[in-house]
């Protein structure tokens, strides 16, 4: 969740140029920030409460060959000063920036206390740089900093720098990614931190350390071997990472759709027929994931079932551990990440391998995780996502299961062209027109305590994402619900007024959707439709157009601009939600 950087660089860098590498991964953590350069022979250290800007507002210009930086998603310790990275020894000679959880940490601090060490914050993560001081007695630097990192529980990343100018960065669980420019060597959370300058990357696996002064110099610590690693090439454009001239990257990611979903669908033919063969001849498919990715995945189901007569287990990742029983050899597991980094799919991942299930994996970040430990998987994409509330990865998502739901089918031709009708419908509906619509819309409901969303079929999922994207944006409370459920127990919530958005699509579930709208109307309820076709019982209506099977994809845009336009008439950031970070890499 949190964001680190570290830079190794032949000329000096400012302060500002530091944070300039931070901001690009602010959407990983919003409650603070810190960076430390090394100048001549000691750290200048500059940390803030908030967001980065609140840093930059009081930044001291400081330059030097070696920093680290850090936005904090706080897990261990209040949001404060004291507790934001970077965190030093005692000595002031080692400074370290982390991510993660360090489950022992407590133990390991009562360890240090009784030595001796003196501690300035609640967090967990300074324990890293105490330890290593303490094994500095009696080891060079890299071996204490080997012996730290093998001494931490957890799922944890973190990059050391001391006075003498070296760096090593360590990973377990954490996600962490080393860039290569001409003068400089790079280390962060993601790609989008350093992608202005180089291309060239090298993802790090678990139980991994890489050193960095003059050199990069890989090791595995389980066998105390040095490594020999692939320097890949990432194909994403720069500008893919920058709003333009949008004035968030919420608004512009939601247009970006005009043309993710057909790079979405631009699979390779022949990758796809293999996988949904073996999909086909699987003895127990399971679709996992959590969160946005998780209501893609619930579709998918949908999909398979309606679409190719394949029934295929659902389940919620971090359930996913306590039903992993029934698993074999013959099993397949099909995974759905936009980061490839979600801790609780690779934790359920990881049942599954026991278990020598195979793995399929959706992913929209290239080199992530996720990706690596599958024994096959399709990129999305989409590009990089920004915004912490995720709307073309999802589209992208929903693109890709419905693709493999034909595939599976034998209608491989036919799901493409749906699919790409369904970008051009796309295309043609993000005009002005809705705009001002959905505009228009957010101001009668910016003040509304409660929205309701109903749906059926396919449109179901739509109804629990859009829920999703309402509450994670706009802070409003909203709630997605099954049409056919409204009479048990949840028309009880209807009073005079109350907004509900009914999903309807062409389709077998169309008049029960109306059916249940009439309901809620006839208690008092303020009806939107999103739907094809206006209907009497819409009080306010917004048109999409008629994809068939592809309805999913049109409907829930409409309710990721409603997001969007609610968090700007309340006063919030629709790009940095309260409370929650871009990725969850921690359990």
């Amino acid at each position: 969740m949190c964001g680190i950087v570290g830079i190794v660089s032949k000329n000096e860098f400012s302060s500002r140029e530091l944070l300039s590498f931070l901001k690009k991964l602010e959407y990983r953590g919003y409650d603070s920030a810190g960076l430390a350069i090394l100048t001549a022979d000691k750290f200048s250290i500059q940390k803030s409460v908030g967001k980065i800007a609140e840093l930059e507002k009081k930044l001291r210009d400081v330059s030097g060959k070696l920093g680290v930086s850090h936005t904090r998603w706080s897990t261990t310790g209040k949001v404060t000063e004291e507790n934001s990275h970077p965190h030093m020894s005692c000595d002031e000679k080692i400074a370290v920036v982390h991510n993660g959880v360090i489950e022992n940490y407590t133990e390991i601090r009562d360890e240090l206390v009784k030595k001796g060490h003196k501690f300035r914050s609640e967090t967990d993560t300074e324990v890293i740089p105490h330890l290593i001081e303490e094994n500095l007695k009696t080891m060079n630097f890299e071996t204490a900093v080997l012996r730290t990192f093998e001494k931490l529980k957890g799922r944890n990343a973190f990059i050391v720098v001391n006075t003498g100018g070296d760096m090593i960065a360590a990973k377990n669980g954490s996600p962490l990614v080393a860039g290569i420019a001409d003068d400089k060597f790079f280390i962060a959370s993601d790609i989008p931190a350093f992608i202005k300058n180089t291309r060239k990357v090298i993802f790090l696996e678990d139980g991994e350390v890489v050193k960095i002064n003059s050199k990069m110099e890989f090791i595995e610590t389980k066998y105390s071997k040095d490594l020999s690693k692939r320097i890949q090439e990432i194909t994403w454009k720069v500008e893919d990472a920058q709003k333009g001239n949008y004035p968030h990257f919420l608004i512009k990611e939601i247009m970006d759709q005009k043309q993710t979903i057909r790079a979405a669908a631009a699979q390779n033919d022949e990758e796809i027929l293999k996988i949904s063969d073996a999909i086909n001849k699987s003895f127990g498919s399971f679709i996992i994931a959590c969160g946005t990715a998780g209501h893609a995945a619930l579709e998918a189901s949908y999909f398979f079932s309606k679409i190719a007569q394949k029934h295929i287990n659902y389940m919620v990742a971090s359930e996913f551990p306590s039903q992993h029983h029934f698993l074999t050899d013959k099993s397949l597991v099909l995974a759905i990440s936009q980061s490839g980094e979600t801790a609780d799919v690779l934790e359920a991942i990881k049942y599954a391998k026991q278990k020598n299930s195979k793995i399929i994996s959706i992913v929209n970040v290239p080199g992530s995780s996720l990706m690596r430990c599958s024994d096959h998987y399709f990129l999305t994409n989409a590009g990089p996502e920004i915004a912490v509330c995720s709307t073309k990865a999802f589209t992208s998502q929903l693109s890709v299961g419905l693709l493999l739901a034909y595939a599976a089918a034998g209608k491989l031709d036919e799901g493409k062209k749906l699919l790409m009708n369904t970008s051009q419908k796309v295309g043609e509906m993000l005009d002005d027109n809705m705009t001002r619509k959905i505009q228009e819309l957010a101001k009668l409901l910016a003040h509304k305590e409660h929205i309701y969303i109903i749906g059926k079929g396919f449109n179901y999922p739509t109804a629990l994402e859009a829920a999703l994207k309402i509450k994670e944006v706009s802070y409003i409370h909203a709630e997605g619900f099954a049409s056919g459920e409204l009479k048990h127990g949840v028309i009880a919530l209807i009073d005079k007024g109350t907004p509900c958005i009914a999903i309807v699509a062409n389709d077998e579930n169309k008049n029960d959707v109306l059916t249940g709208a009439g309901e809620i109307k006839s208690r008092g309820g303020y009806i939107i439709g999103i739907a094809p076709e206006n209907n009497d019982v819409f009080d306010f209506w917004i048109p999409v157009p008629d994809v068939g099977n592809a309805s999913p994809i049109v409907n829930v845009i409409p309710t990721q601009l409603l997001t969007y336009y609610l968090a700007i008439e309340r006063g919030c950031d629709p790009d940095y939600c309260r409370n929650l970070a871009k990725s969850v890499t921690v359990l």
